[in-house]
């Protein structure tokens, strides 16, 4: 049994993880400002605090917690808003982590798990599915944040401070729990519409294509990085699917109409697919919920829910 801190645990990714670990017996400390993460997705045997990631107040929850392992989801997520906010991006993106990362250090952790993102580094990849040894072209600040903090980890809190790490590039996550309205969750917001009879607008032409993992996947992997592995390793399926046909497997089971075409949004990559070999070999980790599995499950979660319960809900 260990010591875990979660940021970001009131979250849709996060929230799944923590339960899994306090399955497995666990005692974990979860850190989220709410400001996307509901209190609700707590697991009421872990300890909670409303902590923002970037405030030097963080130390007290690590003074509090002694953490041997540290899970670092809590992030700005959007895109778009990385776009039209750069500053504020790399405010929590680059300045939490690395206030998160240094209370590691003085806590003495033993090892700090990074969730990064793949489609975001790599940017517009010539070798689909991409592998780990593809050079990073960021499109978005959202991208150059995760990458920054990856090399943050890698060159120096690693190599100069010994700091026993894993990153985990991360593709499209999907599944229970995820924001309905949020922009990252297609198949979440696709689900949600169709079950309230509403139309599904597409950014774009609908070619661009996605990689789509399911939440319980990622966190197997997370739970794999605990005990192996050092560096960034893809989590994802190496299969991509266009938004069109994404869509039409869910408007064939609602017998929707088409969707609707907005104009496409600025800094996300065409083709996004990543090669998770590495993770395969090193963490002996693989995907099992094929993308007809994971949509069901998704739909249930939101049948048996409502839409309306689950606004704002990601990682805090």
């Amino acid at each position: 049994m260990s010591k875990i801190l979660v940021t970001g645990g009131a979250g849709f990714i996060g929230s799944h993880l923590v339960d899994e670990l306090i399955k497995k017996g666990h005692r974990v400390t979860v850190v989220d400002n709410l400001s996307t993460g509901k209190k609700s997705f707590v697991n009421s045997q872990a300890v909670f605090y409303k902590q923002d990631v970037t405030l030097a107040s963080l130390a007290k929850v690590f003074k509090k917690a002694r953490p041997d392992l540290v899970f670092h989801l809590a992030a700005q997520k959007s895109v778009g808003f990385s776009v039209s906010h750069p500053a504020e991006d790399a405010r929590i993106n680059i300045g939490g982590s690395l206030n998160v990362i240094d209370n590691c250090l003085a806590a003495g952790v033993k090892k700090f798990i990074f969730i990064s993102t793949g489609g975001a580094i790599y940017g517009e990849a010539r070798q689909i599915p991409t592998p780990e040894t593809t050079a990073e072209k960021p499109d978005s600040p959202y991208g150059l944040s995760k990458l920054a903090i990856d090399n943050y980890l890698e060159k120096f809190y690693n190599r100069v401070k010994k700091l026993n790490y894993v990153s985990l590039r991360l593709a499209n996550v999907y599944g229970p729990r995820q924001d309905p309205f949020g922009e990252a969750g297609v198949i979440a917001v696709f689900a949600s519409n169709l079950l309230k009879k509403k139309p599904c607008h597409i950014n774009g032409s609908g070619r661009q294509t996605r990689d789509f993992v399911y939440v319980s996947d990622v966190v197997s992997a997370c739970l794999k990085a605990v005990s192996r592995g050092r560096g960034a390793y893809n989590i994802a399926t190496a299969r991509e699917i266009s938004i069109n046909a994404l869509y039409q497997k869910l408007a064939d089971i609602f017998k929707a109409r088409s969707a609707k075409h907005y104009p496409a949004l600025p800094g996300e990559v065409f083709r996004s697919s990543l090669n998770y070999q590495k993770a395969k070999k090193v963490l002996g980790w693989q995907p099992k919920v094929t993308l007809e599995q994971g949509i069901e499950q998704t739909i249930e979660y939101f049948r048996g829910c409502g839409p309306a319960r689950h606004n704002n809900e990601s990682v805090g």
